[in-house]
């Protein structure tokens, strides 16, 4: 038998540590939880890219009744990013979360699927996401998608 060790670097900022242009996605972030659409849950997600030509995009979580037809604001912003700009490198992506008490606390992470989804955007594009999670008491800032997601699926390797 052997034993791998996996580990992670995640680095923690205040917002005022931060870079101007994660502010600004932090911000888009926090702006788009305003037009989600969740009924249900009413835990309101948002999501900000910024693609290597300057464009930032937006997403936003939309719940249904039927939940497996609900799409995540992460998925939204990136597969909106590929629609309109299919060849267009995506930096980073930030995400914020709120609930009927405001803001989070501490940051969310993305679900599996956006993960996975994330895994296919960097093979894609043969590029690191850096991913900025944000919480009022703390930000995380993660180079690349395997800091969550280790062990992931690419059946392009």
């Amino acid at each position: 038998m052997k034993k791998h060790l996996i580990s992670s670097t995640i680095y923690e900022y205040s917002e005022d540590e931060l870079s101007s242009i994660d502010r600004q996605l932090i911000d888009a972030a926090r702006q788009a939880t305003e037009r989600s659409y969740a009924p249900y849950s009413h835990f309101h997600v948002g999501a900000a890219l910024l693609l290597e030509n300057g464009e930032i995009i937006t997403g936003c979580n939309q719940e249904n009744a039927a939940f497996p037809v609900t799409i995540c604001a992460e998925r939204n912003a990136l597969f909106t990013a590929g629609n309109l700009y299919p060849d267009v490198k995506i930096e980073a992506i930030a995400i914020a979360a709120r609930n009927a008490q405001g803001f989070l606390s501490h940051p969310i992470s993305p679900c599996g699927s956006c993960r996975q989804v994330m895994i296919e955007t960097e093979t894609r594009h043969q590029h690191p996401l850096r991913i900025v999670l944000y919480g009022t008491e703390g930000i995380y800032v993660l180079e690349g998608i395997a800091t969550l997601m280790p062990l992931s699926f690419n059946n392009m390797e």
